[in-house]
């Protein structure tokens, strides 16, 4: 166990922290819950860099650090469809919950034939990440009402969406090869 292996457990554990605070009955729950997310989120950031800076990349931080990162973002957007109720929302957060769960059986099934490197993360997927977060941050941070900062959260959500259908499609074309095969009998 290293620091950032600690890092990847820690967004995992700040997890029901967030949800936590996200519905507790103050004014200052959901900028609260928005500041332990960004917590979150820069362990993220700070776990990969540790990991390459120090060489302490290990076979459980590979596994962990993409299963807390879609853990925290698909937490984050249930609890704001449930709270926001609305398609500007609602859709963003099924095309990046969808996504995950196609890419990442792709994966899955592409490294079984091998060939996992061709659907590696990409630069697309770095700014869809970067924008969902924003995102996340800024409506987690405000109450659902309809105010700039809520529409700059729904716009970047958007972004973040269509970005995440764009990377979603170059990961099947570069799988189609291994997808429209015909099985050698």
């Amino acid at each position: 166990m290293n620091i950032p292996n600690l890092l990847t457990v820690l967004r995992v554990l700040l997890i029901p922290i967030i949800i936590l605070l996200f519905y507790l009955p103050f004014a200052w729950s959901y900028l609260a819950a928005s500041a332990v997310f960004t917590i979150a989120a820069v362990t993220d950031w700070l776990d990969g860099y540790l990991a390459r800076r120090l060489e302490q990349g290990t076979p459980f931080g590979a596994f962990l650090d993409p299963v807390a990162d879609k853990l925290m973002v698909a937490v984050a957007l249930v609890l704001l469809v449930e709270e926001h109720a609305n398609l500007w929302l609602t859709l963003p957060a099924a095309i990046i919950i969808g996504r995950e769960i196609v890419v990442s059986a792709l994966r899955e099934w592409m490294a079984e034939l091998g060939a996992r490197a061709q659907v590696a993360v990409s630069n697309l997927g770095k700014w869809k990440t970067a924008a969902q977060m924003v995102a996340l941050v800024i409506l987690l941070a405000n109450p659902p009402m309809l105010t700039i900062w809520v529409g700059l959260g729904y716009a970047l959500l958007i972004v973040a969406a269509a970005l995440t259908l764009w990377s979603m499609v170059n990961y099947l074309m570069a799988a189609w090869p291994h997808l429209n095969a015909t099985e050698k009998k």
